[in-house]
């Protein structure tokens, strides 16, 4: 046995035992001529000693040589601290005095120190992985990724779902962002597409009797890249036969309860529902942060009114008006952070940001505010509820583009500039019924706001062909905190809808058949009413962990580039392994 105990084990039972730790050092000290090390595990810290009356001369002068990293197995007895025991360490009550000693392995000098405090940047962290992945705070997220992983599967397992696995290599079919494609050797000149997500097929699990299906799923997206995405993902992915929005939402609701009080011994009560309009007027935002209270007022049937020609004029080209009051904020907002504002709204289609500062004595300050009549202000202010010290921001313009400025700009105020929320806070909520389509003014076509198997609520089939805008889809996202941990949909399980909807979306008979051929021709064999849902589960850990990047939480994660810096992929490959493949590459040589 290479060792009787991990190193964030032993406590003041255990003082009087003999035991053997294996582990890496963390730092080496030398108290006039007592050695201590500090021996670091996945599971802790131990201080072992290296007393030369105890070890003997030989194995204390390799103790005065060792330095961080090495990897080590000692025996020893385990003693007690006393006076000295360190109440920040779980093992700080004890110390083993070594008796034997094998270095395993020794260690270069590490381009950065292997512990808690240590700055520094990501791309030599990413770079040097597996150095990082020995830190205690990533270790720490990487087992909290394990323990949730593993509360899923048991609370799915009792729930009676199956743990099915889907294909990797798939055929390519248009689900929103790029596929990554998979060359054939076999039959050369074709590819497979590794799977945006398991969609289809646990649609065919449905179909084929199962009931109930649930995957820790790995998908892929060849999408531009943020803190929040990368190009290998991992999905809570979930599907059930016989069942309406409600039956999935109360099942995922129910993991949801078991994680956070399993984890962090929090209960999560009833999750508030929200209807998809409802979000983007009062939120301007299908993912709405309710750790904070400022909502968006509508003030279209105002703005003709106001005085002010910006606002009337957006209203009258068909847009609308909307505001923010972010109350007492005027003292804490000053002139060159407004100027920054503007330009935040700017990068979401505003072409300015106008603003009303309350003066502490009533008096009423900005751009906006002397293009405003008095008459226009005393409604405004009975509207949006003004008292002194609020500061007021509004957005005229088309609805899209209103709903993205002042959704964003509540965000960067209450979260970013403000500071209205806080550590522990868990704010959920189901948003449901999103559009069935989305009007691509580039393509001059209607594309699917979730994915083209999503059911649309029966009432509302006759506006198919007529008005196909208004068409509200039976799908529902939950929301954590302002972000989208998974979403989710009833499906289309009668054939003659799905002929609807792909006409709708432009597609041809002819071209579904040749995407989903496979699906269209099981919708022929009796499918059973069916919905699902999936959680991201990089997302989820991430949310829990209150960190701002999926990479953390990541093993080995791509950054922003899509690129794995430690074994330096993507790469090039040589002649022969493209032409095995019949592929002629035109890449440009790496510089």
């Amino acid at each position: 046995m290479k060792r009787t105990h991990t190193c964030g084990q032993l406590r003041a039972d255990h003082i009087d035992n003999t035991v053997t730790l294996c582990g890496w050092v963390q730092n080496q000290r030398d108290h006039g001529g007592v050695i201590f090390i500090d021996l670091r595990d996945r599971e802790g810290l131990t201080q072992i000693t290296f007393d030369p009356d105890i070890c003997g001369a030989d194995i204390h002068a390799i103790a005065d040589r060792m330095r961080s990293e090495w990897v080590i197995q000692i025996t020893g007895a385990v003693r007690s601290r006393g006076d000295n025991a360190n109440k920040k360490m779980a093992t700080g009550a004890i110390e083993v005095y070594v008796t034997s000693l094998e270095v395993l392995n020794k260690s270069e000098t590490p381009p950065f120190e292997v512990d808690e405090h240590s700055k520094v940047g990501e791309e030599i962290r990413l770079k040097h992985r597996f150095l990082d992945l020995r830190r205690p705070s990533v270790q720490r997220q990487t087992i909290t990724r394990h323990k949730i992983t593993k509360i899923v599967r048991d609370y799915f397992d009792d729930e009676g779902f199956l743990d099915i696995e889907t294909p990797i290599l798939c055929k390519s079919t248009p689900e929103g962002a790029r596929d990554y494609l998979v060359p054939s050797r076999v039959h050369p000149g074709e590819f497979y597409a590794l799977p945006q997500s398991p969609q289809l097929f646990k649609q065919l699990l449905m179909m084929a009797g199962y009931d109930r299906y649930m995957q820790i799923a790995k998908c892929f997206r060849d999408e531009d890249l943020r803190a929040d995405r990368q190009p290998e993902f991992t999905q809570i992915d979930i599907e059930m036969s016989f069942v309406d929005m409600d039956d999935v939402m109360q099942t995922a609701e129910g993991m949801v309860r078991k994680v956070w009080k399993d984890l962090l011994n929090v209960e999560v009560g009833e999750i508030p529902h929200m209807d998809y309009a409802t979000a983007m007027l009062l939120y301007g935002s299908d993912k709405p942060d309710l750790r904070f209270d400022m909502k968006i007022v509508e003030l279209t049937d105002w703005a003709p009114t106001s005085g002010f020609v910006v606002f009337a004029g957006a209203v009258e080209n068909g847009g609308v008006c909307r505001a923010l009051n972010a109350k007492g904020a005027a003292k804490d907002i000053s002139r060159r952070q407004l100027d920054a504002l503007t330009e935040f709204a700017k990068d979401f289609g505003a072409k300015g940001l106008a603003w009303i500062k309350i003066g502490d004595n009533g008096e009423w300050q900005g751009p906006a505010a002397k293009n405003i009549t008095e008459e226009a202000r005393i409604a405004l202010g009975e509207r949006m509820g003004v008292e002194n010290g609020d500061l007021l921001f509004f957005g005229a313009d088309t609805e899209k583009t209103v709903c993205n400025v002042l959704g964003n700009l509540r965000v960067e105020l209450g979260v970013n500039r403000l500071g209205l929320t806080k550590s522990g806070q868990w704010e959920f909520l189901w948003l449901h019924s999103a559009p069935m389509f989305e009007y691509d003014e580039d393509e001059r076509r209607y594309n699917s706001v979730h994915h083209p198997f999503t059911a649309p609520y029966p009432e509302e089939l006759e506006k198919m062909e007529t008005d196909p805008a208004n068409v509200r889809s039976l799908s529902y996202d939950m929301v954590l905190n302002g972000v989208e941990m998974g979403g989710g949909s009833i499906r289309i399980h009668q054939p003659d809808v799905q002929a609807r909807v792909f006409k709708a979306l432009g597609i041809s008979d002819e071209e579904a058949e040749e995407k989903f051929g496979f699906l269209l021709d099981a919708l022929k064999y009796g499918a059973p009413p069916h919905g699902g849902l999936a959680f991201g589960l990089d997302r989820l850990v991430m949310l829990i962990l209150e960190l701002d990047s999926i990479r953390d939480i990541i093993a080995f994660p791509k950054t922003q580039k899509a690129r794995d810096l430690m074994s330096d992929a993507p790469n090039l490959v040589d002649e022969k392994q493209l032409k095995e493949l019949s592929i002629i590459s035109s890449a440009p040589p790496r510089s």
